[in-house]
């Protein structure tokens, strides 16, 4: 390390260019490198989904899942195999363990899905396998189309702009909202089909026999050779009309005489609507790695061009822009770096001068550009988890550089020119600082083996630390001393300060004036008594612990962040048509308009076991009052909805999702299962602290259920499939084939069905279907019987399931309110049959909380490790690891003072960084101590020196590292580009516990490093 020093300041002109190439290079980097919303990480999850039209939840769960759940559950590394089956559908989702291949997994999943499609029914659609990926979550902008426009308009615009959108080489996909299937719609009357003798299975047979490909080969003459074609596949509404049904002796019956043809829409399952209009959204999904920034500009660039073409009175609002996010990260991140190095310049000018505050201002850009090129080059992106390492690393960057630039100043003080002072101070201190830098790397490493999706999204935080950090080491080093010895120059001293520095360094340290006097005369009565001084400390830990403990603050696992917007969904337990919904929908959204704060609303009517969904996207947080506010007001004017259930949530912050309570039960008796879910669900309601209360058990419903009887059906000569088909005239329509347009991609149906009026139940009753003895009507063989409702089927590892959640209202916390709700079920005595499994937040927290307390003690042996290794002593090497300890102490008692709970992710972070910051400190005090000691000079009066060389560069250290947490601490964000200072802030939100826990911990820290740490050297000398 000597020779690489001496080498950087005899090679000025080397070092500076590779400086000025690392500042340039990693602020060019800075503007080009990929910023995302969320890290690009593999989710572990494979979905399988089919589609049989038409079948019922039972007879999905017997037919469809379970063959496949069968060749599924073979595969290597599944963690846990759900399933879902509803009428038309079912899906299987495989979720697998993390830092699983996604390709591997992919190929072994189509493997089995194709082994298992032999065992499918004929007339199910071929299954899909979908990797699930994290720019497929969520959306990085959605934009709506509404206006006094027919549906079909709007449809057409959105279609013709999502091609427009999809040809932008960074957006992988835009879904549209709103949108319907096109098909083409037969309506035939009832009374036509049976005087023309027409049956459902002969007009599928006519038309698949002529809408078809024939291709009737070539023909050679011998004198040319000739394509011959049977052109016969439909491609206008004509072709379809023109078709012949029925020939009755030489009149040839088409289409067109007994039906009405057009071209439709499927019957509605969703209505879309923003801020009381009808509405299309399209939703845009960014492909991974690619800038957020770049892409939205893109796409609001081709709307806008786009919109130059269409009429005046459609309208384009902008929701869920991810890109905002990323801006207001990146101006917290150069707001916060600007204060910071102004604070640390302003701390540094008023104790060392300018030069030296000017040496040290530029080791936080140094560190934090050349960190962003190092990222970069290992093909990593700029998002909300490096942004937040970034802003975390503020405070711990110029600890090296302060106290090579301290030494040094103390060395010119003596009258040493500047190149051979800064030389000293690097080497003297290179060890020092690579033990701390060292040391703070080990707390960050084991995070990046943090398990799980919250690993995968936290892995970016050490990454980026190590990066950071290691920089700070090379500017601390070579570069510093480098220009350091080029411009240095030693502030003005008085007469004193020349006096005090020189009795420090030998002299009678009783003689010393000031802060740094009164310092060691107080340090030489707390090493005369070093175990009262011990006592004292424990006894305050204790303390402090204790009044945490009956604080009542608690424990959270992510802290709670002002949101952008909130999701409501509206549920009802009656059998509602799609129309019914809307009126339920309509009336709601009417309310909740009138409510303040709300800058868009937008509702879309329809979904599975719900009446529909609102999304309110929320002005600015400034603009409006807080979001629990708005969600009071909402759920107070929306309260008098009897047999509606509406559910309103913030947004989600950070990883995972979902509701804070999740209990699973699980059984194979189906009745007690649904049962049990509604007592425990009772529970949960009863107990106070929870609201959103909802459970996925079978609800209230009816369904129509035709019985065959077979012998009498017999006796006509008809059947099950005949029944079906005919039936199908009053519902969905018959398929008869498919057709291409050339408007649309895909291929439409085309459906055949009885009119509008002519489709209802009373028409089950005098549906006819022909036999072998004519027309008969359906009530000869047929009953028609109302039977209880199977909504949807899920399964866990092949067992039924019914989950119950919940979220946590305002104020109460889950750690809390589990404990007593479990009692409370224990006393019920719930079946024996049915096992519960608590899951949710509590799950994910409990993951989250192990790992952490793992990488905790993982850390500290590496940490002991190290400084062994500096300092060949155990007894030294524990020493500083009980101020790591200690310094917890600070962490809790800042809680305390600020009222907040611990964060198992951000105070948790917050302790393990703690760890690296403290331990810098420690290790410059002992490494002093230790050289003092080889000189020669007894134990105490080696201490008191050591204090009086030390105080100002730990001193100095411990100030700029606070200073830089304390905007972050007390929720200030200063603008210093816009000349705006914001207070309370959602940005700054994030980060308060983090900055909360190392600011106190480090408070308390420092002044045990002053006093505990030489008192337990003193404690060593006397056992000696």
């Amino acid at each position: 390390m000597k020779n690489l020093i001496e080498a950087s300041l005899t090679h000025t002109r080397t070092v500076l260019s590779i400086f000025i190439l690392l500042l340039i290079s990693g602020w060019v980097t800075y503007q080009t490198i990929p910023k995302e919303a969320n890290p690009d990480v593999t989710i572990p999850f494979i979905y399988v989904s089919i589609i049989h039209d038409g079948i019922s939840p039972e007879d999905a769960e017997r037919l469809l899942v379970r063959p496949m759940e069968i060749e599924l559950r073979s595969i290597e590394g599944v963690k846990e195999m759900t399933a879902v089956a509803s009428e038309g559908h079912a899906s299987v989702t495989l979720e697998f363990l993390a830092g699983m291949d996604p390709k591997e997994a992919l190929a072994d999943v189509r493997d089995k899905v194709s082994l298992a499609k032999a065992k499918l029914p004929s007339e199910s659609e071929e299954p899909e396998v979908h990797e699930i990926l994290m720019e497929d979550q969520q959306p990085t902008i959605t934009l709506t189309l509404s206006g006094n426009s027919p549906e079909r308009g709007l449809l057409t615009l959105a279609r013709n702009l999502k091609d427009e959108l999809e040809s932008i080489s960074s957006v992988l996909e835009v879904d549209v909202g709103g949108d319907r299937e096109d098909m083409v719609e037969i309506e035939v009357d009832p009374l036509a089909m049976i005087s023309y003798g027409l049956e459902p299975s002969d007009i599928i047979q006519l038309l698949s026999n002529n809408n078809r490909l024939v291709a009737a080969g070539t023909l050679d003459t011998g004198k040319g050779r000739f394509a011959v074609k049977i052109p016969s596949v439909f491609e206008t509404i004509q072709d379809v009309m023109e078709q012949p049904v029925k020939v009755v002796g030489d009149r040839v019956v088409r289409f067109m005489d007994v039906a009405k043809i057009r071209r439709a829409y499927k019957d509605p399952t969703s209505i879309a609507r923003i801020n009381g209009q009808q509405a299309v959204s399209l939703e845009v999904k960014k492909r991974a790695g690619e800038n957020i920034i770049d892409t939205v500009e893109q796409v609001k660039h081709v709307v806008n061009e786009a919109q130059k073409r269409w009429p005046e009175h459609v309208r384009v609002d902008y929701t869920g822009d991810m890109s905002k996010d990323v801006k207001m990260m990146l101006s917290d991140l150069q707001n916060n770096v600007l204060s910071a190095v102004l604070l640390v310049v302003i701390v540094i000018v008023a104790v060392l001068g300018a030069r030296t505050a000017f040496l040290v201002g530029i080791a936080i850009p140094g560190s934090f550009l050349t960190g962003i090129l190092v990222i970069s080059m290992f093909g990593l992106t700029v998002n909300i988890v490096v942004l937040f390492a970034l802003i975390m690393a503020v405070g711990m960057l110029v600890d090296g550089a302060i106290v090579v630039s301290e030494f040094a100043d103390r060395e010119m003080s003596e009258g040493k020119p500047r190149k051979i002072a800064y030389r000293h101070a690097a080497e003297r201190m290179a060890w020092p600082i690579i033990a701390s830098t060292a040391t703070t790397l080990a707390a960050f490493a084991p995070l990046i083996f943090w398990p799980g999706m919250m690993g995968e999204f936290m892995k970016y935080l050490p990454i980026t630390l190590i990066a950071t950090l290691s920089a700070s080491l090379l500017m601390a080093l070579v570069f510093v001393p480098t220009i350091g010895g080029l411009i240095g120059k030693t502030r003005p001293l008085s007469a004193q300060q020349k006096l005090d520095l020189a009795l420090a360094e030998s002299g009678d340290l009783t003689q010393i004036k000031g802060l740094l006097g009164r310092y060691i005369r107080m340090l030489d009565f707390a090493t005369q008594r070093p175990w009262w001084s011990l006592t004292a400390a424990i006894i305050f830990s204790v303390l402090v612990f204790f009044t945490f403990a009956v604080s009542k603050l608690g424990v959270e696992f992510f802290p709670d962040v002002e949101p952008n917007g909130v999701n409501i969904k509206v549920r009802s337990y009656s059998d509602l048509s799609i129309y019914e919904k809307d009126v339920i929908m309509k009336e709601i959204e009417s309310r909740i308009l009138e409510v303040p704060g709300i800058k868009t609303l937008y509702a879309r009517t329809g979904g599975k076991d719900q009446v529909g969904t609102f999304r309110m996207n929320l002005k600015e947080w400034d603009e409006r009052p807080p979001a629990e506010n708005i969600i009071s007001q909402v759920t107070e004017i929306t309260a008098g909805f009897a047999g509606v259930e509406i559910e309103l949530r913030k947004d989600e912050n950070g990883p995972g999702g979902g509701k804070a309570l999740s209990i699973e039960l699980s059984s194979k008796f189906v009745d007690v299962l649904n049962s049990e879910a509604k007592r425990v669900r009772q529970a949960i309601e009863d107990d106070g602290a929870f609201r959103n209360v909802d459970d996925t058990a079978s609800k209230p419903g009816i369904e129509w259920q035709l019985k065959l009887n077979r012998s009498d059906a017999a006796r006509f000569g008809a059947d099950a499939s005949m029944l079906g088909a005919n039936v199908q005239l009053i519902t969905n329509g018959l398929k008869l084939g498919e057709y291409r347009p050339d408007d649309v991609d895909d291929e439409i149906d085309i459906r055949v069905r009885f009119p509008h009026d002519k489709r209802d139940l009373g028409r089950l009753e005098t549906l006819r279907v022909k036999t072998i003895h004519g027309q008969v009507p359906i009530s000869h063989f047929v009953e028609r019987q109302a039977a209880p409702k199977v909504d949807t089927i899920r399964r866990v590892d092949s067992q039924r399931v019914v989950t119950v959640n919940a979220d946590m209202k305002p104020g109460e916390q889950l750690a809390k309110a589990l404990p007593r709700l479990q009692a409370q079920l224990e006393e019920q005595g719930l079946d024996p049959r049915v096992k519960i499994k608590v899951r949710g937040e509590t799950e994910d927290q409990d993951e989250s909380e192990l790992f952490l307390e793992q990488a905790f003690v993982v850390a500290l042996f590496v940490m002991g490790i190290i400084l062994v290794t500096q300092f060949n002593s155990f007894y030294q090497a524990f020493l500083i690891l009980s101020a790591v300890l200690f310094s917890t102490v600070g962490v809790f008692l800042g809680l305390i003072v600020l009222q907040q709970p611990f964060g198992i992710v951000m105070s948790g972070i917050g302790v393990i960084s703690l760890a690296g910051i403290v331990v810098n400190n420690n290790i410059v005090l002992i490494d002093t101590y230790n050289v003092l000691r080889q000189q020669g000079l007894a134990a105490k009066d080696a201490i008191l020196r050591t204090g009086a060389q030390r105080l100002r560069p730990v001193l100095l250290t411990t100030v700029t590292t606070i200073l830089g947490l304390m905007p972050m601490v007390l929720q200030v964000n200063i603008d210093l580009f816009n000349r705006q200072i914001d207070f309370g802030a959602p940005s700054t939100q994030w980060w308060v516990q983090l900055a909360t826990a190392v600011a106190g911990g480090l408070t308390f820290a420092t002044v045990l490093t002053l006093v505990l740490t030489p008192c337990l050297l003193m404690l060593r000398d006397r056992a000696r």
